[in-house]
């Protein structure tokens, strides 16, 4: 893509979504059970949130947040955060769970056509659906 000389902001806003129900594995650079969130724009993009909720009763567990520069392949872990233990009720609401290094101050900034990945530590039947806020350049 050639360059420009005018400084290029952020524009497009999208959100991203994803249900994890599969556990996943972390210990190479082709983690199992991951499920695409959210793919970059043509000129690249910023990540702002990832947060997770869980559909049903879930035990505590890890959440991943992995990049992939070559369309799924290659997955690279960039991020976790631990879902705390929940008992899924109708009066009660359902803690979100945040990814706290990512966020407006300290954006991932993602190279064009890179894409995000999530998966969860412990398998659940009904899922835990993440959401992936990005803004396009």
């Amino acid at each position: 893509m050639p360059k420009t000389f005018t400084a290029p902001f952020a524009q497009t806003t999208k959100i991203g979504t994803a249900v994890a129900t599969l556990a996943g594995t972390i210990t190479d650079d082709a983690p199992t059970n991951t499920v695409l969130i959210s793919t970059a724009g043509a000129d690249g993009s910023l990540l702002t949130s990832v947060t997770a909720l869980p559909r049903s009763d879930t035990t505590g567990t890890a959440l991943y947040l992995f990049v992939s520069k070559d369309s799924g392949t290659t997955k690279r872990l960039v991020d976790s955060a631990l879902m705390q233990a929940h008992t899924v009720a109708p009066t009660t609401a359902i803690p979100v769970t945040d990814f706290v290094n990512i966020n407006e101050t300290t954006p991932i900034r993602l190279e064009a056509g890179d894409e995000l990945y999530v998966s969860s530590g412990v398998a659940l039947a009904s899922g835990i659906v993440f959401t992936a806020q990005t803004t396009d350049f």
